[in-house]
């Protein structure tokens, strides 16, 4: 993938997501473009979809996915690579959420063996991890936790970004894949990965797409118009907690996959 602009190494905001059938990105994205430009990599795109993958951390008593129940706070550590033959740079993201705010942190590692800064912190050279506070907040949590890497996750993502605000994006992802990853590999070998977009992950028929409105603080006007224009309702939906279910099925998550989908209305 060609390199482009990158997200920020912090950022702060608001994020609302609905669950919508294919059918819809179309009509929403001519709505939005009044508004917001495609962003690089949808550009570059030949159908304006990419690929992103993450690699998700978590604990051998899931202590990520346990702490989704707890409305006061969230968190997921992930290994971020982009296309379906990645390449560095890759990005160790820590990601906080509280209801619907959230908060990331993004470091940058330059070179293809990143998982020797776990395995053999040793034997990296010319690299030193203590000049990237955000790679070392996301290094100590690994340790502090005892993490390490569980699942291996994909999908297809059409970007939108504001022309009128200062921040505000709209994502659409789609083509949800994973398969299970305990070491620092984050090739999505086309014969490994599994579909899990299915009605029972999303826990309604008809629906295929996520769809994210995502801005700072103060929600804009033209998007609380297109949530009524389109009758869109919240759904809550995490793609971790989400592959997790398919891939491991955790002992204890009877009410997993109904915890997973939380309804609400934004008027």
């Amino acid at each position: 993938m060609a390199v482009g602009p990158v997200s920020p190494l912090v950022l702060e905001r608001y994020e609302l997501k609905y669950l919508i059938p294919f059918s819809m990105v179309e009509p929403i994205s001519r709505y939005v473009e009044a508004f917001c430009d495609m962003d690089y990599y949808s550009q570059i795109s030949p159908d304006h979809f990419y690929t992103i993958n993450s690699l998700y951390f978590e604990t051998p008593n899931y202590h990520f996915i346990r702490a989704k129940e707890n409305l006061t706070g969230k968190m997921s550590l992930r290994v971020r690579s982009y296309g379906d033959n990645p390449k560095p740079p890759y990005y160790f993201e820590t990601k906080e959420k509280t209801a619907e705010f959230s908060k990331k942190r993004r470091g940058r590692v330059p070179f293809e063996n990143w998982g020797d800064l776990f395995l053999k912190p040793e034997s990296i050279k010319d690299f030193d991890p203590t000049e990237d506070p955000h790679l070392m907040h996301f290094m100590g949590l690994v340790s502090t936790y005892g993490a390490s890497p569980m699942i291996l996750t994909q999908y297809r993502r059409k970007a939108y970004l504001s022309t009128v605000d200062d921040y505000a994006r709209i994502t659409f992802d789609r083509s949800l894949r994973y398969r299970m990853e305990t070491g620092y590999d984050v090739i999505p070998r086309e014969e490994e990965m599994l579909n899990y977009d299915h009605p029972a992950t999303f826990g309604m028929p008809g629906v295929n797409v996520i769809l994210e409105l995502k801005c700072e603080r103060k929600i804009p006007v033209w998007m609380v118009d297109l949530i009524k224009r389109f009758d869109l309702v919240r759904r809550g939906f995490s793609k971790f907690e989400g592959s997790m279910r398919e891939c491991y099925s955790p002992q204890g998550f009877e009410d997993f996959a109904g915890g997973r989908i939380q309804t609400s209305f934004l008027r």
